[in-house]
């Protein structure tokens, strides 16, 4: 499976989503950024890719999951988190022996993971899709400095969600939106383990 970073992106922002409950959401929603009670002592995780989020999340319908925000941020900011991040898990292509990952591990505020992205049948598509975690530092970047804005998008997942039960892959297909393969310069490639 190839991993390769696929976002909705435009010259100067990129969207990643989360998934959080409305005591969370709400909030965000009102400051454009994320306010108590989301914790920022607390790793968290973005998601270049809705069908990723919405399998994750089960359109919504999990607990404490319940509301879908679209978060554009700088795109120097998420080149950043990408530059800065280390495997969630020890692989053997990027790291010398598991030493040398754990090492490498406790010095990053980043963490990334590749899982297999979702079709609109729910089921693995033939890439991966990254995840992306954000700890100590980069979660106070992420909150103070890279967001431009947040955006609701629980009543789309909704729609995704009606669409998928229906098996009507067309529909959803037509809600998504365009998401291509992210420009990243060879070394932030290298370092997230991308192809």
């Amino acid at each position: 499976m190839t991993r390769t970073v696929r976002a909705e992106f435009d010259e100067r922002t990129v969207t990643v989503y989360q998934a959080y409950r409305p005591e969370i959401a709400d909030p965000a929603l009102r400051a454009g950024t994320f306010v108590a009670p989301f914790k920022r002592d607390r790793m968290t995780w973005i998601k270049p890719s809705l069908l990723w989020m919405m399998y994750r999340c089960g359109f919504g319908t999990k607990p404490d999951q319940e509301r879908v925000l679209a978060v554009r941020l700088r795109r120097e900011g998420f080149e950043w988190a990408l530059a800065n991040s280390c495997a969630s898990s020890f692989d053997p292509r990027r790291y010398l022996d598991h030493e040398h990952w754990r090492t490498h591990l406790a010095e990053s505020p980043v963490r990334v993971q590749w899982d297999p992205e979702r079709n609109t049948a729910m089921r693995p598509a033939e890439w991966r899709a990254i995840q992306v975690g954000l700890g100590g530092d980069a979660v106070r970047r992420y909150v103070d400095e890279w967001i431009v804005s947040v955006h609701d998008r629980t009543e789309l997942a909704g729609e995704l969600h009606r669409h998928h039960r229906d098996g009507d892959h067309e529909a959803m297909r037509r809600l998504l939106p365009v998401e291509r393969e992210y420009p990243l310069p060879e070394r932030i490639r290298t370092v997230i383990g991308g192809d």
